[in-house]
């Protein structure tokens, strides 16, 4: 069942931050140690900021063109409805897969693998028996789709844009690092991650549990986030004339966005679904999601690659033109070679649909250039940093920052399960897009100035 406007702030069990979730050069690129990068100007870090970092990898989805964000949201004005448009099929020809089609769990690892079984579905209703599928993308939702697809005896080829499979998923495994370094989807939200956790068990990778909270301000230690303003906004607006965005309805609710506990939670809401709190519906808003995440020990990506074992895939091979007809469909790469399949599942993001990075011929029907345009996609980005040592005196593992300037206002404290130094941040979306524009010594100086407050934190009694 979609999300309707009596589902209002339920909580995704399958929470997936895309940072945090889909395919694809340049990319997330791991950033070495300051010691064996060539020199390059360093902003002035204030007296009081956390020390350099001696090792740190960043994401950059926002300005990745195989990506264009992390996950996808309902802004003011649109509803599930534009999810459905967006997955219909043209023409028994062309199928559409991606956790922006999925109306139960948007935004989501499981929402992608369970659009691209839909998709599959649908092909293998229409298909004869041996006909050749194409596959756009070797994500969550083309893994899901390619495996059904070629279970159902169809021959299948899957086209990636990355030199990769993955797409939003992506884990770095590293000497220098205690565990692999997650720069794409792998934290979901609450204890229900279905058969995910279950998979990824099967494969080695065990969870990494996140689940005791604090805030922390100029003073020290404060109260953790609290969701209650905005629940209580977003129930009010529901009973309006006209949807308004989530900030707007906080201020209609007599509540102060920019007070320091009430910031800090809308970090914390953008932080983990992309959206913009200035453009989310607050009719169809996305999950307010419980103050404590669940996260892995190992390569994510397993959830990818297991299903393609065994399967052709072509990768470094972007799409740039689908054409279809009464007898087939016509693919051209981005090296101007043309190949023809019978049907194809497009798993692209919808940020790159949104670049119209892709040519459809003839081109898409009204409602899903109309879903494509009036969708929105989010944005969240991670950064991992690692010390020669601690610097803190923090026991929880989830911290949110309350108060000052600081762009990244959630960390993840990674000291407990790994024994080493290592933070990791969250910051969702304008914030993470202006963060994943910006230069390495420019990155680096927001993340030392971000952990202001923890540089010597003593816990209150």
């Amino acid at each position: 069942m979609g999300i309707t406007r009596r589902n209002l702030l339920v909580g995704a069990g399958f929470g997936a931050v895309a940072v945090v979730l889909a395919a694809c050069t340049p990319e997330p690129q791991p950033t070495k140690p300051p010691t064996s990068r060539p020199p390059t100007p360093t902003p002035t870090v204030p007296p009081g900021a956390a020390p350099a970092p001696s090792a740190w990898m960043r994401s950059t989805w926002s300005t990745d063109p195989y990506a264009r964000g992390a996950m996808s949201y309902l802004p003011v004005g649109a509803s599930p409805q534009l999810r459905a448009d967006l997955a219909a099929s043209i023409g028994d020809r062309v199928f559409f897969a991606g956790e922006a089609t999925d109306q139960d769990h948007p935004g989501t690892v499981p929402g992608a693998i369970a659009s691209g079984r839909r998709a599959a579905r649908a092909v293998i209703d229409a298909a004869a028996g041996g006909e050749r599928i194409a596959v756009v993308g070797a994500g969550a939702a083309g893994a899901a789709a390619a495996r059904a697809l070629a279970d159902a005896g169809l021959t299948v080829t899957v086209f990636e844009a990355r030199e990769r499979t993955g797409g939003r998923i992506r884990s770095v495994a590293d000497k220098n690092w205690p565990l692999p370094v997650q720069l794409g989807a792998w934290l979901s939200a609450g204890e229900d991650d279905g058969t995910l956790g279950a998979e990824l068990a099967a494969q080695g990778v065990h969870r990494l549990r996140f689940d005791t909270a604090t805030g922390w301000s100029k003073d020290g230690a404060a109260h953790t986030v609290d969701e209650g303003p905005v629940e209580r906004a977003v129930a009010q607006a529901a009973n309006g004339p006209s949807d308004a965005t989530i900030v707007a309805a906080l201020k209609a609710s007599g509540a102060d966005p920019a007070e320091p506990g009430l910031a800090a939670a809308l970090s914390w809401l953008q932080a983990t679904t992309g959206a913009d709190a200035a453009k989310a519906s607050s009719w169809y808003p996305p999950a307010f999601v419980p103050d404590a995440l669940v996260g892995a020990d190992g390569d994510v990506g397993v959830l990818v690659d297991a299903p393609l074992a065994g399967l052709k895939v072509t990768l470094a091979s972007p799409v740039s033109r689908i054409a279809h007809d009464d007898s087939g469909v016509s693919l051209r790469l981005g090296t101007g070679e043309s190949l023809s399949f019978d049907r194809v599942v497009v798993t692209v993001p919808l940020g790159v649909l949104q670049h119209q990075a892709v040519e459809f011929s003839p081109a898409l029907p009204f409602t899903q250039r109309g879903a494509i345009a009036a969708l929105a996609s989010g944005y969240v980005e991670t950064v991992w940093a690692q010390f020669d040592e601690t610097f803190w005196n923090v026991d929880a593992d989830v911290w949110h920052v309350i108060g000052g300037d600081a762009p990244i206002r959630t960390w993840l404290n990674l000291q407990p399960v790994t024994g080493k130094p290592v933070l990791v941040g969250l910051v969702g979306g304008p914030e993470a897009e202006a963060f994943a524009k910006l230069g390495d010594g420019e990155a680096q100086a927001v993340v030392r100035e971000s952990l202001r407050f923890f540089v010597r934190a003593t816990p209150t009694p």
